[in-house]
């Protein structure tokens, strides 16, 4: 059937909702403990992960190699995660990764700044200053992150199939409502064509992280897009002979297809430390 994205502010009932639409729909819900596991188990360092995940990187971490590293890491979990379709993936950009999926369904979800005052501070009790701290640093660190790795705002809803307010919807009528949209919008032909680009999403990022962590071929913001047969690799060198050679190993990886560059070679390009 189809992926869910769940994009949601602190306190919108986000992670409540998406269990029980996963209920509802016999879906699997990948929350942010099965994505932190998918991440460590793929290789990228636990002490590291506090830097980056779900937060704006401080100053210093926006420049160093392990950010480029953490969203090649990020992209491949949450591939490998909508591969298995039928499932409901939460935070992390999924909604962003996960674009281009004709069977994606993006929802936000969002509630005024009362009520989710008033949900912190019941959960957690908490007075409303310390709510506010939690409210204010969750809304920084999502926008911070978005911004930083996919260089877009998560409140824009031009992003999303829909937004629904929890203030004004209960959990209840949100997993009626959401699961209807996905039945009427997630045809068997969307969802064939949904299955087909995520394994091509996932092959072209697995070659990156070949050519990255097991080559250790020093090319920033290295991307590979394949079409049919050919591939074309997108990044930042140096020089001539590291994309050339980039070229050279892609093809050795896979055979069969036509491997092209399109690296911009910088001479004087200060890689990250």
């Amino acid at each position: 059937m189809a992926v869910i994205t769940i994009s949601r502010q602190v306190a919108a009932l986000g992670d409540e909702i998406a269990s029980a639409l996963a209920k509802e729909l016999g879906y699997t819900f990948i929350d942010r403990k099965m994505i932190e596991s998918r991440l460590l188990t793929l290789g990228f360092p636990e002490e590291k992960l506090k830097k980056y995940d779900e937060k704006k990187p401080g100053f210093f971490a926006s420049l160093a190699k392990d950010r480029d590293e953490y969203l090649d890491y990020l992209q491949t979990a949450v591939l490998e995660a909508a591969g298995d379709n039928n499932c409901i993936l939460i935070g992390r950009g999924a909604f962003v990764i996960l674009d281009s999926l004709p069977n994606r369904v993006a929802v936000r979800f969002i509630a005024d700044n009362t009520e989710r005052l008033a949900r912190l501070m019941r959960e957690f009790n908490w007075d409303e200053k310390q709510a506010q701290a939690r409210i204010d640093e969750s809304d920084a660190n999502r926008f911070g992150f978005h911004k930083s790795f996919f260089n877009l705002v998560n409140e824009d809803p031009t992003h999303f199939h829909m937004i629904l307010n929890t203030a004004q919807v209960d959990i209840v009528t949100a997993v009626t409502v959401i699961a209807a949209l996905v039945k009427l919008l997630v045809t068997p032909e969307k969802e064939a064509a949904g299955k087909a680009k995520v394994e091509s999403l996932l092959r072209a990022q697995r070659l990156v992280n070949t050519l990255i962590f097991e080559h250790k071929l020093n090319i920033n913001f290295l991307s590979a897009l394949i079409n049919g047969n050919t591939v074309v690799l997108q990044g930042v060198a140096d020089s001539a002979a590291l994309s050339e050679k980039a070229v050279a190993v892609a093809s050795s990886l896979m055979p069969g297809c036509k491997v092209e560059s399109a690296i911009s070679i910088v001479q004087d390009f200060k890689s990250y430390p």
